[in-house]
């Protein structure tokens, strides 16, 4: 299998698998990503910067660097994800530019991941995150599709975090 197609075979198992636990997932290019993001976001939104090469929101209707009340009160929150995991359609998000709250209040979290921080699977994941761990002291949160518990019976979702999650997948990235 070429570098390619081990490529395309990464970024398709990884948006089969979010969808697999009602994640949303849209790949796109750098160029594109704002009118992407722009369709996605309910307002208020909030964010943080995205440390992805060419990428701002500072165009869009989003808070950036919000406080306590703006995050508790937004309907959309976007945040870069330091990773995908392929295997589990997950995404991995530190917490380092206060970027894990904005994650998890909003009706929806929007995760934009450049496909080059895609990785095959956990183990991978591990090495990769574990690194930070150990050298920032930096925490991050693995989170797979939207909130969800069957605690007190029915599953209900959004009960401890976003009813929604979608992912922005930057190919050229």
């Amino acid at each position: 299998m070429s570098t390619n197609d081990a490529t395309t075979d990464r970024l398709s198992r990884f948006t089969e698998a979010a969808q697999r636990v009602d994640g949303k997932v849209t790949h796109t290019t750098a160029d594109d990503v704002e009118d992407v993001l722009a369709d996605l976001l309910e307002e208020p939104a909030v964010g943080v910067e995205l440390g992805i090469d060419g990428i701002s929101l500072s165009n869009l209707p989003v808070t950036l660097d919000p406080n306590g009340a703006e995050v508790t009160g937004a309907a959309t929150g976007i945040t870069q994800a330091a990773l995908g995991i392929a295997d589990y359609g997950s995404v991995v998000i530190r917490e380092t530019a206060g970027e894990e709250p904005v994650s998890l209040f909003g009706e929806t979290h929007v995760a934009v991941v450049a496909a080059s921080d895609i990785v095959p699977d956990m183990p991978t994941a591990f090495e990769e995150f574990g690194e930070w761990m150990r050298t920032d002291s930096a925490d991050a949160v693995i989170a797979t599709g939207p909130s969800a518990t069957a605690d007190m019976g029915a599953l209900v979702k959004g009960a401890h975090g976003p009813r929604a999650v979608h992912i922005v997948v930057v190919e050229d990235r």
